[in-house]
């Protein structure tokens, strides 16, 4: 069995087409959408509305950690044009959503990231994709959990929920396994346990939210992996806790390369 898994995919779907090559199954843990390109300031949603030069000035003061100002200047910008943000936003999402699900192949497991908009997402499911948020699954023999979303931060990205629910979704996962008789062996998560190493981004020189309930369920119940993205640059890109191998699968835009389970 020969499975892909990629995270942080932020609008590549020629790279996330090709990723799925030579796999019996593909495993997407979100961020799918590319609303800033930090590294072609052009690109991106806001690039594209509101020109190279603005999108510079707002990654500038959100890679400061200047937060408020960040928010109160994308107002400005947001001010200057006509009509709805959010209707924008969502056809500017929805463009890039049929590109993205178009480029999954047959079958291929999700949940979502922090930056994503669920809502969007059964517009554009086909019988190719199964979306898991709190669930489980059995892929070639092996049973995997899925916890989607990100915690609530400064930064206020989409798809942000509350600590109490999203370590509730953790249990669940776990509990859904103990009524199947079985042990969690695969745990897919978008953000990671909340470890130091695991947190720190060392490009954007800041710490990312992790989950401290994803860590306490790690060391209660010790599945062979704990699989997770969102961190872009991080400090540890995998490592050990008791005897589950944790590994943030890297950053598919930045990479292009899947990480590859075989067993």
């Amino acid at each position: 069995m020969r499975v892909h898994v990629v995270s942080d995919v932020h609008g590549s779907a020629a790279a996330l087409k090709a990723a799925g090559e030579g796999a019996d199954a593909l495993v997407c843990l979100g961020d799918l959408v590319l609303f800033v390109d930090y590294d072609d300031h052009a690109g991106g949603i806001f690039g594209e509305l509101f020109g190279a030069e603005r999108a510079a000035r707002w990654v500038a003061l959100r890679t400061a950690g200047r937060v408020e100002e960040a928010r109160d200047y994308l107002h400005e910008l947001w001010a200057e044009v006509p009509g709805d943000r959010w209707s924008y936003i969502e056809r500017a999402v929805r463009a890039q959503y049929t590109e993205l699900f178009a480029a999954m192949p047959d079958p291929t497991y999700l949940t979502y990231g922090n930056v994503d908009l669920p809502a969007l997402w059964p517009e554009f499911l086909t019988g190719a994709h199964t979306v898991l948020d709190g669930q489980v699954v059995e892929i070639g023999g092996r049973l995997f959990g899925f916890v989607g979303g990100g915690l609530r931060s400064p930064y206020r990205t989409p798809f942000e929920i509350s600590d109490e629910d999203y370590a509730a979704k953790v249990d669940a996962v776990f509990a859904a396994a103990a009524e199947l008789g079985r042990r969690l062996e695969v745990l897919c998560t978008h953000i990671p346990p909340a470890v130091p190493e695991l947190t720190y981004d060392v490009v954007a020189r800041r710490f990312e939210r992790g989950s401290e309930q994803t860590l306490a369920a790690i060391r209660a119940h010790q599945p062979d992996l704990a699989l997770f993205g969102h961190v872009h640059s991080p400090l540890a890109p995998r490592l050990r806790i008791g005897r589950t191998e944790c590994v943030n699968v890297g950053h598919f835009r930045g990479r292009e390369e899947p990480f590859v389970l075989e067993w």
